[in-house]
């Protein structure tokens, strides 16, 4: 059989990247019990959960809490201008923060489930990012058109 499968090539067809070929064991790799791999996959999605609400608290908390931070400078400060900058930093600080924990949670979620007996090779970071965007921008329109927004005017009085 040729050997131009990308995952076991480093991802080119003509040859392999020095350090990128398959790992080969002296022998095979013991598997946990099944109790064992009961509990892998139950840190796995507590894993999980932790990483959706990290990135879930992206498109909320955060920002409500740096805009609280944004105001108390500009109250202090005088200056809005200052605080502006320290909303606009702060958020894309944390944001930037919060990815990057998010991206290390899924690290160890992929280990985790390959631990519980799954052939887990990809993460689902960017699929959580989306999702949890989509959540909220629902929500957000769900309270801006319904809740908060226009509906009260519109509203016969």
């Amino acid at each position: 059989m040729a050997r131009n499968d990308p995952t076991d090539t480093g991802g080119l067809f003509i040859g392999r990247r020095p350090g990128t070929g398959p790992l080969h064991y002296r022998g095979d790799p013991q598997r946990g019990g099944a109790g064992r791999r009961r509990l892998d996959g139950l840190l796995a999605f507590l894993v999980l959960v932790v990483e959706t609400l990290l990135c879930l608290s992206v498109w909320g908390p955060q920002p409500v809490a740096w805009l609280w931070i944004a105001s108390q400078v500009s109250y202090h400060a005088d200056n809005d201008f200052l605080g502006i900058v320290v909303a606009f930093f702060g958020i894309l600080a944390s944001l930037l923060v919060t990815l990057a924990l998010a991206n290390r949670l899924d690290r160890v979620w992929r280990l985790l489930r390959r631990a519980a007996g799954h052939d887990q090779r990809e993460g689902l970071v960017a699929r959580i990012f989306a999702v949890t965007a989509v959540v909220a921008l629902i929500a957000f329109g769900v309270w801006f058109l319904v809740l908060e927004g226009p509906a009260p005017s519109l509203a016969p009085g």
